[in-house]
Parts: structure tokens; sequence; C-alpha cells
């Protein structure tokens, strides 16, 4: 008898139906409320509920809650006791600092994906340089973002220090931010070939294993990422950094 109860036992855990896993609802509940931060769908500034997030997102309450515990760790989202959450406005000067500390550990890790960079890693940044060469007159914001997300991943995943990943992924969601704001709302709206001509050379650099030129092409992309500060420190509408301030009229 014990040993047919076993065997039931185990007929009926394979029997059962697979638990969805917990981890994976956290990270795409993540991924989704970032995408909104970066598109700026949630605007900087503004005030909302954990259920406003359920809602716009379509995900439990668990799995929110822990996407907005790892953001305001980030410093992208702001827990106000009572009045429920704010996205973080953005604050140009701060940022400009926190490109400076971007810049300092990119060299790391940059240098450490050109020295580590296995077969594999080299062909993925290989093909991802020839994609972009094709369609750089082509590409559209959302489109870039995308591809530019998964760079980031390519060049931590060549660097093979996991560490680094929790410590660059607020720092490239806040840049990605940045350089939405700037390439869809600046008077002028700028191409996009510059900033993709700046990743083609750390993908180049990075594939091919040179590791002064992969530094020196980081370096040329952060530089190139500070123009934009000046031209929006100068330029950009405050009320596009902070819903809560009254847009200025155009003259």
């Amino acid at each position: 008898m014990a040993q047919r109860a076993g065997r039931l036992t185990v007929v009926e855990a394979h029997d059962a139906p697979p638990r969805r896993n917990r981890v994976n609802l956290f990270e795409l509940a993540y991924q989704r409320i970032e995408e909104m931060l970066v598109r700026c769908e949630l605007a900087p500034g503004r005030f909302l509920a954990m259920q406003d997030l359920q809602d716009l997102t379509g995900f439990g309450r668990t799995p929110v809650h822990h996407a907005v515990n790892r953001l305001a760790a980030d410093t992208l989202i702001v827990v106000r006791p009572r009045h429920g959450l704010q996205i973080a406005p953005i604050d140009l000067a701060r940022e400009r600092v926190l490109l400076h500390l971007r810049r300092d550990i990119e060299r790391f890790v940059i240098r450490l994906a050109a020295e580590r960079a296995g077969p594999s890693h080299r062909n993925q940044m290989l093909h991802m340089e020839r994609l972009l060469r094709e369609r750089r007159d082509g590409l559209t914001l959302a489109e870039f973002n995308t591809l530019d997300r998964r760079i980031d991943q390519m060049v931590l995943a060549a660097a093979g220090e996991p560490f680094l990943e929790h410590t660059l992924r607020p720092l490239h969601t806040i840049f990605r931010r940045i350089g939405f704001i700037y390439h869809a709302h600046m008077a002028a709206r700028p191409s996009l070939e510059g900033t993709i001509d700046h990743h083609i050379a750390v993908l180049n650099a990075v594939a091919t294993r040179n590791v002064e030129r992969a530094v020196a092409a980081s370096d040329a992309l952060i530089a190139f990422v500070d123009g934009m500060f000046d031209e929006m420190e100068t330029r950009i509408d405050p009320s596009l950094l902070d819903c809560s301030v009254e847009p200025l009229l155009s003259t």
C-alpha cells in the first residue's frame, strides 16, 4: 500500500499543471513598467496608485509590488507614504553627474567584455552591428530602444560579471529615458544616426576584442550623451521633466 500510495503521488505530481513562474512574472512586470518609464507613458513627476500600475500593465499586485520596490531602489519611482507613488522627476544636473559615474563603470565593463568575449558573444555583436548598419537610416526610436537594451545585455553577458548588471541596470534606464525625450521632444527632432554610429563603434571594437578601441568608443558614446544635456538644459520644456510644472507657452 505504501508503494502504491507513493506511485500515485508521483503520477499526480506529473499530471498536475505546471506552476506559474513567479520570478518570470516579476521580471515581466519590471520590464513593462520600465518601458513605460522610458517612453514617458508614465510621465516624470506623475502621482499614481499601485492599482493604477496594475491596471496599466495587466499584472497582479504581487509582481507589480515587487517591480515597484526594485524601481524605487533604482530611484526611478518614489514611494510617498499616504500619497501613493510618484514617477521620479528628471533632474538634469543630477543625471549629468550620474552620467560621469556611468562613464567610469562602463569603461570597466567594456574592457572586461572585450577581454572575455567568446565566439558566441562576438558573433551576436557582429550580427547586431550588421543589423544597425543595414537599418541605420530607417530605425524608429522605439525599435532603436529595443535594440539598445539588447546591446546592453550582450555587453554584460560578455563581461561575465553578474554584479555589474544590478549596478548598471538603473543607469541604462535613466539614460534611455533621457535619449527618448531628446529624440522625441526636442524641436529639431535630432536624427538617430549619431547615436547608432556610436553603438556600432562599440560593438565592432568589443567583437574584434580591441580593448583600447572599445574603451575609447565607450567614452565617445558617453560624450555624445553628455552633449544631449547641453541642448536639453537650454531648450527642453521643463514640464517634460516634471509634469507638475506648468507647460511653457509657445511664442
